[in-house]
């Protein structure tokens, strides 16, 4: 029969020894580490060469707040020293003074005192008892003192120096934090009788490897070694490489749906005109939202550029008495002047309405943009000032409420959410105007995620395009909550490092 080296070495050492020995002392004695030889004398157990006998013990230690009383003494101890100084009887304001603790240090050691027998409260003095006169070393303070300078030491290691431990550990239980108790399991090994007749017998030991290397292939020392078992299911340790912030990997998979359901990514300005953000989508000029309490106005630059004069006049004329569109407008004077102020941008269908006034009239397109959007909001559990959404536009003649009810479908299915539905709503630009909700599995709910709809001509005529419009705005950081199932959006812009660390690449 043939061991491992590490077996061999074992099996030679418990032969050698007069009885049963520790694992610690066994792995000190043949310079490895702990583990591999408790694993050896498992296996030699199994192969019933080695007998192991396992008993559970405490181990104690102290807190670093504890460490600290082992070389001073215990508040109470200090309280006693003063007292016996002042004749034993002394008010209890005066204390903080006289010991040098603190007010809240004195006030947690009345009951300490009062326990002990050392002193007993009367009115706002305190009296020294007989049994404060002559108080001994008590058992929490000699294993106070026995554990002092980071020493760890089982119990009965401790019992064996005569120390009271029981006694100790009782009273030091009650101050929360002081004494670290751990259970632990030692293990002590011994050969067998027919281990010792297999050393007897002239066992050999074959060396193992942990991979094979040029010079045992070589010469033919691969026939003579084993090859070390790895055992995948044991803990390895964790490794935190750098990777990209769940939200930002969000967004980008978001992107990248987009530009495989054959969509254009388009961008415009964070600092956007009120032409492009409100005028251009028909929003009047006295709708609330345009209010300095909804929306974010910049002071510089003062104004923005407008573009050519024709759309301008086609959106002037739109809004107030519906141009060419056929419609009856908003019956009012438009002012110019607001269309020049600058905002930052409260919606990114600002970008997708640029996207088509610079459309090729008369084909189809599609295009999309992912961004930061700024509104007035208050900051709760699911709202910030600053957010993302992703806007989109479809251009076809032949497109239908059906087109984007699927193409909205398609995209969340690929983002992992397949129970998408519509419900009617209503949205200034568009009509007829859909909510979209996704159904949440682990919560049985269904959430809302954005609007959609289809442009209304004051919208596309103006910009040169008489094709149906699709077009859907849909926030993004709801859709990143419920991908990495977070209950506050405060999680995904706040998060702890822990949560970051183990936060998943992909999801199943």
């Amino acid at each position: 029969m043939e061991l491992s080296q590490i077996q061999f070495d074992v099996l030679q050492r418990l032969a050698a020894a007069a009885g049963p020995v520790a694992i610690p002392d066994l792995a000190s004695a043949l310079g490895l580490d702990q583990s591999p030889v408790t694993a050896a004398c498992m296996e030699l157990r199994q192969a019933g060469l080695v007998s192991v006998e396992e008993s559970g013990f405490e181990e104690l230690r102290l807190s670093p707040e504890a460490e600290s009383y082992a070389s001073r003494p215990l508040p109470e101890r200090v309280i006693v020293r003063v007292l016996q100084e002042v004749g034993g009887d002394c008010r209890i304001t005066e204390l903080p003074q006289r010991s040098g603790l603190t007010a809240d240090q004195i006030g947690q050691s009345l009951r300490w005192l009062r326990q002990r027998g050392w002193a007993r409260k009367e009115g706002d003095r305190l009296i020294l008892l007989p049994g404060g006169r002559t108080a001994a070393p008590q058992p929490d303070e000699q294993l106070l003192a026995a554990l002092a300078g980071g020493r760890v030491a089982a119990s009965r290691e401790l019992k064996r120096e005569g120390l009271p431990v029981a006694e100790g550990v009782k009273l030091l239980a009650p101050r929360k934090g002081f004494l670290i108790v751990r259970q632990r399991t030692s293990r002590q090994a011994a050969i067998t009788e027919a281990g010792r007749r297999l050393v007897a017998s002239g066992v050999k030991a074959r060396r193992r490897v942990t991979q094979l290397t040029p010079e045992l292939l070589t010469d033919g020392g691969w026939r003579e070694v084993e090859l070390q078992p790895y055992d995948v299911t044991l803990a390895a340790r964790k490794l935190y490489p750098g990777k990209e912030h769940p939200f930002q990997r969000t967004l980008d998979r978001v992107r990248r749906v987009f530009l495989e359901m054959g969509f254009e990514e388009v961008t415009s300005p964070w600092v956007e005109s009120s032409f492009w953000d409100f005028d251009a989508l028909f929003q009047p000029q006295d709708h609330p939202a345009r209010d300095m309490q909804d929306t974010f106005y910049v002071a510089h630059p003062q104004r923005c550029r407008l573009p050519d004069p024709g759309l301008v006049e086609r959106v002037r004329a739109t809004h107030e008495n519906g141009g060419q569109t056929g419609s009856l407008g908003w019956q009012y004077r438009w002012n110019r002047e607001l269309a020049h102020k600058p905002v930052l941008r409260t919606h990114t269908t600002a970008t997708t309405i640029r996207a088509l006034a610079r459309h090729k009239p008369g084909r189809p397109g599609k295009y999309f943009v992912i961004g930061p959007v700024f509104r007035r909001e208050t900051a709760d559990f699911k709202h910030l000032p600053v957010f993302h959404q992703v806007d989109g536009i479809i251009v076809d003649p032949a497109a239908s409420l059906a087109t984007l009810i699927g193409t909205l479908s398609a995209f969340y299915a690929k983002m992992g959410f397949p129970q998408v539905k519509v419900v009617p709503s209503f949205f200034p630009y568009t009509e007829p105007s859909a909510e979209v909700l996704l159904y949440l599995e682990g919560r049985k709910e269904w959430v809302e995620m954005g609007g959609s709809g289809i442009f209304r001509p004051e919208v596309t005529l103006p910009v040169g395009i008489a094709d149906r419009v699709l077009a859907w705005g849909l926030g993004l950081e709801r859709l990143a909550m419920m991908i990495h199932d977070l209950d506050s959006i405060g999680q995904l812009y706040f998060a702890t490092m822990p949560w970051l660390r183990e936060a998943p690449l992909c999801r199943s």
